[in-house]
């Protein structure tokens, strides 16, 4: 069994007697958790980001490297590649798919590069990044040229933030130890995402941004 230094459940107990890993049983309990929680910031709040599956993946390629400031950077690092080879191949017309499939290749030999540079400089975190988090992220760059051909550069951009953004939350959220313990003694409570996301699923009143972006307009009717 996987040496934990605290109290589980026997559901969680059996599941360890089997060899399944403890890290692999708390990502997969605490992706409930993640989701209802882009489902309501999306819903009630009204932040967009790509989607509900682009930042819950992204949430556990975070949780994947070493320290958040290095999926931050190859984040940042995808996104701006991303932009700097839109440009370069516009004046090229290639249809989009053999266009993404340049991108990828360039990105993804940036992040090699980047890698190379963090062993040379001592980064060990950064050097031993594993496959895992880079592949995720790095479909990012589908996503984000095509909101950019889209709906233009700013939304995308604006996008890719809020992605981040709530990709950051959720990785503080699911790295929570109080958290961590609360689920690994009581994992039957992430049911209680269900009837949460009915509750958003039928929420039909203004979103907050929306409450924000028309104040004015509200106050006046």
């Amino acid at each position: 069994m996987n040496e934990i230094n605290f109290s589980v459940s026997p559901i969680l107990t059996f599941f360890l007697n089997e060899g399944v890993p403890f890290e692999t049983i708390k990502l997969i309990l605490m992706l409930p958790i993640i989701a209802t929680l882009i489902a309501f910031l999306r819903q009630v709040i009204g932040i967009k980001a790509f989607g509900i599956y682009t930042p819950l993946l992204v949430t556990f390629a975070f949780l994947a490297t070493d320290g958040l400031r290095y999926g931050i950077l190859i984040f940042v690092m995808i996104i701006l590649i991303g932009m700097l080879m839109r440009i370069a191949l516009k004046s090229f017309r290639l249809l989009y798919l053999p266009r993404v499939a340049i991108m990828l290749t360039i990105v993804a030999l940036s992040i090699l590069l980047m890698l190379a540079i963090g062993g040379s400089l001592k980064r060990t975190g950064l050097a031993s990044v594993s496959i895992f988090p880079i592949l995720i992220m790095i479909t990012l760059v589908e996503k984000f040229i095509a909101v950019q051909i889209e709906k233009g550069d700013r939304a995308a951009i604006l996008l890719a933030t809020e992605t981040l953004l709530i990709s950051i939350l959720g990785f503080y959220i699911a790295s929570w130890e109080v958290l961590i313990h609360f689920i690994a003694f009581y994992p039957w409570v992430i049911l209680l995402t269900i009837p949460l996301n009915v509750i958003i699923g039928k929420w039909t009143g203004l979103r907050l941004s929306e409450y924000l972006r028309f104040g004015e307009i509200i106050k006046r009717s």
